[in-house]
C-alpha cells in the first residue's frame, strides 16, 4: 500500500478560480497525482491519488496555501492510482446544487457531530437519519435505519426534501454523505425550510469508518466512492452486505454501468449476470446497436493477459 487517496473540500472565498486551477495543475503534474479537483468562487472540492510521499507533499503545499490552509484531508490506503488522469476545472459550484436561495455554506450550515456523537444520537427516539446521497450510493451501503433519498443527482435533493419535510419538522434530523460536503452545502437550507433540529456528520462516512471510537459501527454494506475503487469498507465491527444483484436479488457489491451508452444506468451485477444479460439493464439496452458489452469483454481479456495492469471496474 504505497499509494493513498485523498478526499477533501473547503468552502472559502476564491476571488480568481482560474488562477487557482492553473497552480493546482502545475503542482499535481509535478507530483504525478491523478484525480479530480473542482474550484469555484465558493471553494475547492478534490479527490486525488498518488504515492504517499507525493500526497504528503501536496498536503504540505496546501497547508501553506493562503486560500486552502484550513482544508481537512481524509486519507485512505490504496494499492495504486485510483484514477486514470488528472482533471482540474473551474466550476460554478464545487458540489452542484443549483439552488439560488441556498445560503452560503461557510455562513450558514447545521451543527456538526463527531462520529461518536452521531452514533449516540442515531439510537435515540424521535431521530430520523437522512442519507444525503444518490440512490445508487445508498443501495451499496448506508447507516442502519437511514432514509433513502430516491434521486439520481444531488441537485434533485431539494425537491425531494420539500415533498417530505412536514414529516421531519418535529424530529431530530441527522444527515450524512461521503465526505461531508453535500451536507455542509444544503443543511443550512434545510433549517431555513422549517426543520430546525438538524445535525450533520462531521467528515462524512469516510471519517466515521476511520474513527477509533466507533469503528464504523451500524454502517451496513460498503461506501460508494467516485474513483476506480468504486467501493470502500467502513464497518470494522460487524460488516455486512446489503447490495442486491439487479437481476436476481442475490447479495452483490459490484457496480457496472449499463452497456447501452445512451442509458449508462448504474446497476449492481455479478460477473455471471453481466455476461448472461450482456451488461444491460433491459432488453432494449441489450439490443441497442451501440451496446458496449463485447468491447468490455475484449478489454477484460487484455487486462488479465497483462498482469501489470491495475484492477479496473
Amino acid at each position: 500500500m504505497n499509494y493513498e487517496v485523498l478526499l477533501y473540500y473547503l468552502f472559502t472565498d476564491v476571488a480568481d478560480p482560474q488562477a487557482a486551477v492553473l497552480e493546482h495543475q502545475d503542482k499535481c503534474q509535478a507530483l504525478d497525482l491523478k484525480g479530480r479537483i473542482f474550484i469555484a468562487e465558493e471553494g475547492i472540492n478534490g479527490t486525488v491519488s498518488g504515492l504517499k510521499e507525493h500526497t504528503q507533499a501536496y498536503i504540505d503545499w496546501m497547508n501553506a496555501h493562503p486560500l486552502f490552509a484550513k482544508v481537512t484531508f481524509k486519507r485512505e490506503d490504496s494499492d495504486g492510482h485510483a484514477f486514470k488522469k488528472m482533471h482540474v476545472r473551474v466550476k460554478d459550484e464545487i458540489v452542484r446544487l443549483q439552488l439560488p436561495s441556498a445560503p452560503k455554506a461557510k455562513e450558514h450550515t447545521a451543527p456538526m457531530l463527531k462520529p461518536r456523537e452521531f452514533h449516540a444520537l442515531m439510537h435515540q427516539d424521535d431521530v430520523v437519519i437522512i442519507d444525503n446521497r444518490n440512490a445508487y450510493e445508498y443501495d451499496l451501503g448506508h447507516f442502519k435505519g437511514a432514509i433513502k433519498v430516491d434521486v439520481e443527482n444531488f441537485r434533485d435533493f431539494p425537491a425531494w426534501f420539500d415533498a417530505h419535510k412536514e414529516s421531519f419538522k418535529d424530529k431530530t434530523v441527522l444527515t450524512y454523505c461521503t465526505g461531508g460536503i453535500r451536507c455542509e452545502k444544503v443543511s443550512g437550507w434545510m433549517i431555513d425550510q422549517g426543520v430546525k433540529d438538524v445535525y450533520q456528520l462531521e467528515g462524512g462516512i469516510i471519517t466515521y469508518g476511520q474513527d477509533e471510537a466507533v469503528l464504523g459501527a451500524d454502517w451496513e454494506g460498503q461506501c460508494y466512492v467516485f474513483d476506480n475503487r468504486i467501493a470502500t469498507a467502513i464497518n470494522r465491527v460487524n460488516p455486512s452486505v446489503v447490495g442486491q444483484d439487479y437481476f436476481d436479488g442475490t447479495p452483490c457489491e459490484r457496480y457496472i454501468n449499463c452497456a447501452n451508452p445512451e442509458c449508462n444506468k448504474k446497476i449492481l451485477c455479478s460477473f455471471e449476470n453481466e455476461f448472461k444479460y450482456h451488461g444491460s439493464c433491459t432488453d432494449v439496452c441489450r439490443d441497442h446497436p451501440h451496446n458496449r458489452h463485447h468491447q468490455r469483454l475484449q478489454e477484460r481479456s487484455e487486462h488479465f493477459e497483462n498482469p501489470s495492469w491495475h484492477h479496473q471496474t
